[in-house]
């Protein structure tokens, strides 16, 4: 495992500055963020989650299905996943890394095997097989993530999105930012309420 990400924890404690932030404290959208849909959708869906969290591996295998068909395949939305490692930390630290260093195109393959292959460790399953099956996803060899996992700049990137979900005052994960607001019902049903009243009417 390499040392750097099992460090983390630590590291996140350190000051590091979040470039530009709405007016909420939450970060702006980079180049660093990874998005699913078009980038001129009318509405931003960004989304702090965690792939040992079962709550957000609940959300992304029950509802992310039926959101992203109704509002991300028909270009009303993009959805921006940040990572908000928790406990186990050391476990989600590295899956957090390992979807960094993903392809970036294939960052939702990765995570959608760590949301659908979570309880399979949760029930005592091998975390290396969590972790290939990750891997595998990513369009990248094992020695290229390696490589990538070894890097400081990796790290830094988490250490980030670590910082922005404490600016944007982030309690837990899942949370779900709707254009800047927090929502706390994260249903189909409460992210559609507020979703609606932003597309543009037609």
């Amino acid at each position: 495992m390499i040392r750097s990400l099992l460090l983390m924890l630590a590291l996140v404690a350190a000051p590091l500055s979040v470039s530009a932030q709405t007016a909420s404290g939450l970060p702006a959208v980079s180049a660093s963020d990874r998005v699913l849909g078009r980038d001129d959708a009318p509405v931003t869906v960004i989304e702090y989650a965690s792939f040992v969290c079962n709550h957000c591996a609940h959300w992304h295998t029950t509802v992310l299905p039926s959101f992203k068909a109704r509002f991300i395949d028909t270009g009303q939305v993009r959805l921006v996943y940040r990572n908000l490692p928790t406990n186990p930390a050391q476990v989600a630290a590295r899956a957090a890394g390992i979807a960094r260093c993903a392809v970036p195109a294939r960052f939702f393959d990765v995570a959608s095997a760590f949301m659908t292959g979570q309880q399979a460790i949760i029930d005592g399953g091998p975390l290396a097989t969590w972790y290939a099956d990750g891997v595998a996803a990513s369009g990248r060899t094992q020695a290229q993530i390696d490589a990538c996992l070894a890097d400081p700049a990796t790290l830094d990137g988490i250490r980030a999105e670590v910082a922005g979900a404490t600016a944007a005052g982030v309690q837990g994960t899942p949370s779900f930012f709707v254009n800047g607001r927090a929502v706390s019902d994260t249903s189909l049903e409460g992210l559609t309420a507020a979703i609606r009243p932003l597309l543009p009417r037609t």
